[in-house]
């Protein structure tokens, strides 16, 4: 499976490469965000996209928005990546069309599992 990854922080683009890569022998794909990500995410077609909810420029929600106005992106999953993960916050993602919500911090060994059952449900 081919995974964009999406975020800000190249130290954190780092460790979510190398979790997937590692243990799901995913194919990855990263991206600071913005509209480099969604034009990456029309070239590419991942099979799912993991992106942060807080960066700079344009924010999570605002590109998940974009993406699903696109024919090629409206039915690929996301899982967004945040510190405020709470419930409330998580249900508000699904009703925009997000597949699911990882809190951070996270363990990246656990990562992949928690994208695997995710994107299995």
């Amino acid at each position: 499976m081919k995974i964009l990854v999406i975020d800000d922080d190249t130290d954190m683009l780092l460790i979510l490469s190398v979790s997937l890569k590692k243990i799901l022998a995913c194919d990855v794909i990263q991206s600071e965000g913005g509209l480099e990500a969604l034009e990456l995410a029309k070239s590419e077609l991942p099979g799912a996209i993991i992106m942060d909810y807080v960066m700079e420029g344009m924010n999570g929600p605002a590109l998940l928005e974009l993406m699903r106005k696109e024919e090629k992106l409206k039915d690929t999953p996301v899982i967004f990546l945040t510190a405020m993960a709470d419930s409330i916050n998580a249900e508000r993602l699904q009703a925009m069309g997000a597949k699911g919500v990882i809190g951070k911090p996270f363990n990246p060994l656990e990562l992949p599992k928690m994208v695997q059952r995710i994107l299995e449900e």
